[in-house]
C-alpha cells in the first residue's frame, strides 16, 4: 500500500474540523431567529436524548477497528475478514441500542413528547454504523472523507435555507442536521469496497473482540460522563444563567482543542500499525515528532487564547457575554494538558493494548473532576467548573505518562525539552504583542488580526533564531517548494 503523508492527512483533517465548527457557527445564528426558543428546546433534548444511544451502538468499535486493522491492512483478504466481523457486531450492537430506544420511548411519558424529533435523530444510529468510518481511517484516506464533508455541508446548508422558513420547522432543522452528519455514509459503504470486502456475518470471533471492544466502550461512556459533567452540575447547583456562560467559555476551548487535534487524530493509525509491526525505533521517532509538533503549536495557543480571551468572547458571541472570559482563560492550560492526555492514551496505551489503564485514568480523572466540582461550585460557580477541567486533564495527562512510562522511557532527552524551553520564550512574545495590540486598536477585529499575524510570525522568527529544528525543517521544505 502506498505510504500516506501524515504532513497532507493531517492538513485534511484539520479542514474537516474547520467544517465541523463552521457549519454550526453559520447556521445557528439563523435558525435561532426563525425557530422559538421552545423549538430549539425539543431539538437539542432529542439530539442529546440520542446521543447516548448513538454512543451504545458505536460501542468501542471505532477505536478498535482502527487499532487492529491498521496492522492487516496490506492484506485484502485479512482486513476483509476482519472488517466484516467488526462490522457485524457494530450491526448487532446497533439493533440492541434501537430496541431499548424505542423502549424509552414507549416506557417514559415524557420522552414521547419528543417522539418524532428522537425517530429523525435516530436515523443517524444506523447510517453511522453504515458508514464503517474507521475503514478510511485504517487505510489514512482522508482526501476522500474531506470531500465527501465539504459537499454534503454545502447541501445542508442551501437545504437549511429552503427547508427551515419558519416556527414549526424544527423537525426540518433536525432531518438536515441528520443529513449533514451521515447523509453520505452510503457512499461511504460503497467506497469501501475499494479497499475490502465487508458483509454481515455470524462468523464472529467474540473472545478475540470482545474484551477489548467493551473495555474501549466502557472508557468512552466514562469520558461522555467526564465531559458533561460540568454543565450537568453547573445546572443543578447554580443556574441556567452560569450553564449559559460557562458554556462560551467551553465553545471556544474546544474549537481550539479541535483545531490542534486534527493533526494527532490522522497518526494514530500509523501508531498502530508500526507497534502492530514491531517497528519500535520508526514509532518512537514518530512519538517524538508528533510531541515536538503539538508543543509547538498548543503551548503558544494557549498563551494567545488566554490573552484574547475578551476579544473571542465578544467577537463570537457578545458582550453580554463577557463574564466567560474568566472561565475561558481558567481553561487555558487544559489545552496543552488535554492534548498530551491524548497523545499517551491514543497514540502510546492503546495501540499497546492497555485500553484497561486507559479506563483507569478516565475514571479516576472523573473522579477527581466530580469531587471538586461539587466542593468549589457553590462558591466559583463557572471558575469552578474550568480549574477542575484543567486539573482533572494534568491529572489525567501524568497518569498517562506513568503508565507508558516504559514504552517512553528515554524518548524525551534533553533536545525535546530544549524545544520546549524556545516554545515557552516564543509564547511570551504573544503576550507583549497582545498588550500593545489593546493599546493601537479599539475595535475588537483589528486587535485579533493584529495580534494573531504579528503573533505567528514574532512567534516563526524567534524559533528560527534559536535554531529550533522542528521550525528550521518546516523553514527548509518551504524553501525547497517555492525554489
Amino acid at each position: 500500500m502506498k505510504r500516506k503523508s501524515l504532513g497532507k492527512n493531517a492538513f485534511l483533517n484539520g479542514l474537516r474540523s474547520v467544517l465541523n465548527i463552521i457549519f454550526p457557527i453559520i447556521t445557528f445564528p439563523y435558525v435561532s431567529r426563525v425557530l422559538n426558543v421552545g423549538e430549539l428546546g425539543k431539538y437539542n433534548w432529542s439530539n442529546s436524548f440520542v446521543s447516548y444511544f448513538l454512543l451504545l451502538a458505536g460501542l468501542g468499535i471505532a477505536t478498535y477497528a482502527v487499532r487492529e486493522g491498521a496492522k492487516l491492512r496490506n492484506d485484502r483478504n485479512e482486513i476483509s475478514a476482519f472488517a466484516s466481523q467488526v462490522f457485524s457486531i457494530n450491526i448487532l450492537s446497533t439493533v440492541v441500542s434501537y430496541i431499548l430506544l424505542f423502549l424509552c420511548v414507549l416506557i417514559f411519558p415524557k420522552v414521547q413528547s419528543y417522539s418524532a424529533c428522537i425517530y429523525i435523530f435516530s436515523i443517524q444510529i444506523f447510517f453511522t454504523t453504515l458508514g464503517t468510518e474507521w475503514i478510511y481511517s485504517i487505510f489514512e484516506e482522508y482526501t476522500y472523507i474531506t470531500i465527501r464533508s465539504i459537499v454534503f455541508k454545502i447541501l445542508s446548508i442551501v437545504m437549511l435555507f429552503v427547508f427551515v422558513r419558519r416556527p414549526g420547522d424544527y423537525l426540518n432543522y433536525a432531518g438536515i442536521t441528520v443529513f449533514s452528519a451521515v447523509g453520505s455514509n452510503v457512499l461511504n459503504y460503497l467506497h469501501a469496497k475499494k479497499f475490502c470486502t465487508i458483509r454481515f456475518t455470524f462468523n464472529i470471533d467474540w473472545q478475540e473482540h470482545i474484551k477489548p471492544i467493551l473495555i474501549i466502550f466502557a472508557s468512552s461512556v466514562a469520558t461522555t460522563i467526564y465531559l458533561s459533567l460540568d454543565t450537568t452540575l453547573l445546572g443543578l447547583i447554580n443556574n441556567n444563567y452560569v450553564v449559559g456562560i460557562y458554556s462560551v467559555s467551553t465553545k471556544m476551548y474546544n474549537i481550539v482543542k479541535q483545531l490542534i487535534a486534527a493533526i494527532l487524530t490522522v497518526t494514530i493509525p500509523r501508531f498502530a500499525l508500526l507497534w502492530g509491526r514491531h517497528r519500535y525505533r520508526e514509532y518512537r521517532k514518530l512519538l517524538l515528532q508528533i510531541s515536538d509538533a503539538l508543543a509547538l503549536i498548543s503551548i503558544p495557543a494557549a498563551v494567545g487564547v488566554y490573552m484574547l480571551a475578551p476579544q473571542i468572547v465578544i467577537l463570537l458571541s457578545s458582550t453580554k457575554y463577557i463574564r466567560a472570559v474568566s472561565s475561558l482563560r481558567l481553561l487555558c492550560p487544559a489545552l496543552i494538558f488535554s492534548i498530551f492526555s491524548w497523545i499517551f492514551t491514543s497514540c502510546v496505551l492503546i495501540p499497546a493494548k492497555r485500553e484497561n489503564k486507559v479506563l483507569i485514568i478516565t475514571v479516576l480523572s472523573a473522579v477527581v473532576n466530580l469531587v471538586l466540582n461539587l466542593l468549589l461550585m457553590p462558591s466559583l460557580k463557572e471558575n469552578a467548573a474550568a480549574i477542575t477541567t484543567s486539573l482533572s486533564e494534568a491529572i489525567s495527562m501524568f497518569l498517562g505518562m506513568y503508565y507508558s512510562r516504559d514504552i517512553i522511557k528515554g524518548l524525551y532527552k534533553s533536545r525535546f525539552w530544549k524545544a520546549i524551553f524556545t516554545y515557552i520564550l516564543g509564547a511570551m512574545s504573544i503576550v507583549i504583542i497582545c498588550f500593545a495590540g489593546d493599546v493601537l486598536f479599539d475595535s475588537t477585529v483589528m486587535v485579533i488580526l493584529f495580534d494573531v499575524v504579528l503573533s505567528i510570525v514574532e512567534y516563526a522568527l524567534i524559533l528560527i533564531g534559536l535554531k529550533n529544528k522542528f521550525a528550521l525543517d518546516v523553514l527548509e521544505r518551504v524553501l525547497l517548494r517555492f525554489y
